[in-house]
């Protein structure tokens, strides 16, 4: 399997790292170079959903009509690119995302990240055709949890506990993407 990629708009749409993994840099320069935006959020912020709504809105700049539920995020972090026009490819970085692993909605806020970079990379509509108009461009959208402490393979089992998301581990990383019929070319 080739390494993940937050330049490429291709699976795994959520990946789980140690903070001190090279391939973090590496990749994040890349992006950064190539015209992309960066944006961290602080894991030990997101542990109930109000806060993760909150942070998510303040700081990818998410228009006042924001719903702060499950399906607004994943419109705006599809739709995100048409509000603000800062940037094309987007990394949305979760520092300390230890603080993460026993909240009781990680495998939806995982599900809900995959779901919006799979619209996001591939540019399918909600209801999974294609768009088919110019100002729908795909552009790179992933997710990385970043660890401290705790191996990624500990998150498997919560990471993966929705039934469209598959994850594997593989070098060293978790890898998440969406799975099964309705999600096509989104398979890690």
């Amino acid at each position: 399997m080739s390494p993940p990629s937050l330049i490429e708009r291709r699976a795994p749409w959520v990946i789980f790292t140690g903070c001190d993994d090279p391939w973090v840099g590496a990749e994040t320069a890349e992006l950064l170079k190539r015209g992309g935006s960066v944006f961290r959020l602080d894991g030990r912020k997101l542990r109930d959903r109000g806060s993760l709504f909150t942070a998510f809105a303040r700081e990818l700049s998410f228009p006042s009509y924001f719903g702060h539920n499950w399906d607004a995020l994943v419109d705006c972090l599809h739709d995100w690119h048409s509000h603000a026009n800062l940037t094309d490819d987007v990394a949305i970085m979760i520092d300390d995302a230890d603080e993460l692993l026993y909240v009781d909605f990680l495998g939806i806020l995982v599900s809900v990240l995959c779901q919006a970079a799979w619209r996001a990379n591939l540019q399918f509509d909600a209801d999974g055709e294609l768009h088919n108009d110019e100002r729908w461009k795909p552009r790179a959208l992933h997710t990385t949890f970043l660890l401290r402490q705790t191996p990624p393979a500990v998150f498997a089992r919560r990471a993966g506990s929705d039934l469209d998301v598959a994850v594997v581990l593989d070098g060293g990383r978790l890898l998440a993407a969406l799975t099964g019929p309705d999600w096509p070319g989104g398979e890690v």
